[in-house]
Formats: C-alpha cells, structure tokens, sequence
C-alpha cells in the first residue's frame, strides 16, 4: 500500500513537471544548448525540470538518495534503504529539435530492488507507472505485453549509438538481422518510452548497449510488471548498471538473445 501511494503521488509530481517541459518546448531556442560530450547534449530545460523532480522527491521521501543525470541533486549518493534514480528529459536531442517523442523517468530502489517506477511521455501526455508486485498501468490502465511467440510476428525498437562507436559493425550487422526477421525495427530516441511502450504491447521488444541507470531504472519495472521479461544482452545479468538492455514480452525473448548471440562479442 505504502508504495502503490508512493507511485502515485510519483505519477502526479510527473506530470505537473511535463507541463514545464512541455511550455518550454513551444519558445525553446536551439542556440541555448550545451554538450556534455561528443553528440551528448543537455540544455536548461533537462536541468531544471530535474531540480523540480529532486525537490518534490525529498518531500515524498527525505530520507532517500539520488542518482540523477544532471547532478542537480549533487554527487550520486545510493543509500541502502531508498535511491531514486532520475532522467529528467530522456531523448534531449528529439527536445532539441522539436520531435515530439521525450519523456521524464524516475525510479526507485528499495534494498537495491527496483519497487517503484514512472515514465512519463511529455507531449501524449501518457503517464506509465508501476509498483513491484502491484502491475503496471498506464493513465491508470492496467498494460500488459503481448503474446506475439515469434521474431517473424514481433516489432522491434532499439537505439542507435551516438557516442561510442566501437561496435559499430556488429551492431549494423544485428540491426540487418533483426530487420529481415521481424516486422520492422523503430528508432523512436527515448529508451525509456521504448521500454514503456514494450510494457503497453506497442512492440515485442527493445534492445540497445550504452545505456545509463537513469534512463532504464522505471521502464525495466514496467516491463516486468506488465508480464515481460528483461536481461542484459547475452545473460540474465542485471540490466539496471549493466549498460546494455533487452526487454521482451518474454516469449520471444530466447530468440532475441539467440539472433544477438550471433554478431555480438
């Protein structure tokens, strides 16, 4: 009961924060923008909407942590009891240029377990939530993933590197694979909407490498809590710090890992 609350008050932080996001996005000048990093951008408005998220957060819990991805909240500080993990805008750069597919994610760790999570997608203003052992929902309705058995019937999203193109090749080669095999890949630039819309039974499945706690901590709830199933790439590794996701409805996921065992070393 305590965190089914906790979610939902979660859920209303979220959106009320999405409305500041989505009023900067009508003005927002390009000129305004910072890089972290090669192709890595941040501006403002990630920054900002994170001090309101980690302010309304220490008023739901003081006692918690925080590992966020603009450090608005400090140095990262995961406590034994409470941690909440934060993406204030993921998919900056589809922010940046005006396409309308970002989000807000925040989960949270209880005894390093995963117990609660939020994704917010800012301009369909569609809030996914999920508590661990409770479900997950989205504007209050329950989701769940598909039954699709096969690759050759699934949709599949994935991420595209922008940063770190050691793997290059074997990526193109796995993204060829999975094009021929299944009803098409998406690249929709929001991991933590790919993994929403997995839970929601948008499509089958969700792989990508190089990614960060923040963006995947709410969405791998999701996913499991709407019946999937999520692992690292080639092992049933811990997907939250382990820099690489693959989420699935869980019935087709043996072959997703299968198709991956064949390019990736």
């Amino acid at each position: 009961m305590y965190f089914t609350q906790l979610s939902s008050d979660l859920a209303d932080l979220c959106r009320t924060t999405a409305q500041f996001i989505r009023q900067e996005a009508s003005t927002f000048d390009r000129s305004k923008i910072e890089h972290k990093g090669l192709h890595d951008l941040v501006s403002y408005v990630d920054q900002e909407t994170e001090r309101k998220l980690v302010a309304g957060l220490r008023q739901l819990l003081p006692e918690a942590g925080f590992i966020t991805e603009e450090g608005t909240a400090g140095p990262d500080t995961e406590t034994e009891e409470f941690t909440w993990i934060i993406d204030p805008l993921d998919g900056t750069t589809n922010f940046v240029h005006g396409l309308p597919v970002y989000s807000i994610s925040v989960g949270l760790l209880h005894h390093k377990e995963l117990v609660v999570g939020v994704v917010h997608e800012v301009n369909r203003d569609e809030s996914f939530r999920a508590v661990r052992g409770g479900g997950a929902f989205c504007n209050d309705q329950p989701i769940h993933v598909t039954d699709i058995p096969e690759l050759n019937g699934a949709l599949i999203a994935t991420g595209f590197p922008y940063k770190d193109f050691g793997k290059m090749n074997a990526y193109l080669q796995l993204l060829g694979a999975f094009m021929s095999r299944s009803h098409g890949v998406r690249r929709l630039g929001s991991a933590a909407v790919d993994l929403a819309y997995v839970a929601a039974g948008r499509c089958e499945a969700f792989f990508e490498f190089n990614l960060n706690s923040y963006d995947v901590a709410a969405g791998i709830l999701l996913v499991r809590e709407a019946g999937g199933h999520v692992t690292q790439f080639l092992k049933d590794g811990d997907p939250l710090f382990g820099r690489e996701v693959v989420a699935s409805n869980g019935h087709l996921h043996a072959e997703i890992q299968q198709t991956i065992r064949e390019f990736w070393r």
